[in-house]
């Protein structure tokens, strides 16, 4: 096979121009898609800013809370002694009634 010496020919000019235009549409690509995450990243931001606080979460009810102290504490006697089996399911059901 003949080497050429010089200018391409149709197949190399050919190849070098796809190879030139594959690149400018990467390059273009990638340009788009980050001039669109800095739009939706100021957008977000400015959405962060407009936004109106967000309300305190709201207290669990008191009464929940304070059934299970209240049992844990009967458990407390309980194994102390101070409280027999009887006193204990009585205080317990009283309780959780």
């Amino acid at each position: 096979m003949i080497r050429r010496v010089g200018r391409p020919g149709l197949l190399g000019t050919m190849a070098r121009t796809a190879v030139i235009a594959g690149t400018a549409g990467a390059v273009n690509r990638s340009m788009e898609r980050a001039s669109q995450n800095r739009a939706q990243t100021r957008a977000d931001a400015e959405a962060y800013r407009q936004a109106p606080p967000a309300p305190a979460p709201a207290p669990a009810p008191a009464g929940g809370d304070d059934v299970i102290a209240q049992i844990g504490r009967l458990v407390d006697l309980h194994d102390a002694g101070a409280l027999s089996d009887a006193e204990f399911a009585a205080a317990k059901a009283k309780l959780l009634a």
